[in-house]
């Protein structure tokens, strides 16, 4: 079964990440780099991809003539989404444990982050009622 975890970013930690100490953001960059390579030992790991910052994201919709219509930038929202993985695992627990493990990558200080993580899982195809 595969399942996305989406790491959610609250917009404050967005703008102070890079006033960290260098040492926190590397103790960072590596937690995650060791994560995904050892999911990737284990077979576990679809794929894991981190986002730009928020400030460089655009909603887009289709105009009543189809051409895509843009909005800016969102500054009320409380959180972005920061990266993903996608995991290939037998049961959701296994899905739950990665992510918790994720939640806890070092913060400032080097304290854990405990950062949300969401879990859904990725449907291969829609309901095979609902297929023309």
């Amino acid at each position: 079964m595969k399942y996305i975890l989406m790491m959610h970013c609250p917009k404050k930690g967005y703008d102070e990440v890079f006033a960290w100490p260098k040492e926190d953001i590397q103790a960072h960059i590596g937690f995650m780099m060791n994560l995904n390579k050892g999911l990737r030992e284990t077979g576990e790991l679809v794929t894991a991809e981190g986002l730009a910052s928020p400030t460089e994201a655009k909603r887009v919709r289709a105009g009543k003539d189809g051409q895509p219509i843009t909005d800016g930038i969102f500054p009320e929202a409380k959180e972005f989404l920061a990266g993903y993985w996608i995991v290939d695992v037998e049961n959701p627990e296994q899905a739950y444990a990665i992510a918790a493990r994720a939640s806890a990558a070092p913060g400032h200080g080097g304290a854990p982050m405990n950062m949300t993580i969401e879990v859904r899982q990725v449907m291969s195809g829609p309901p095979e009622e609902f297929v023309p």
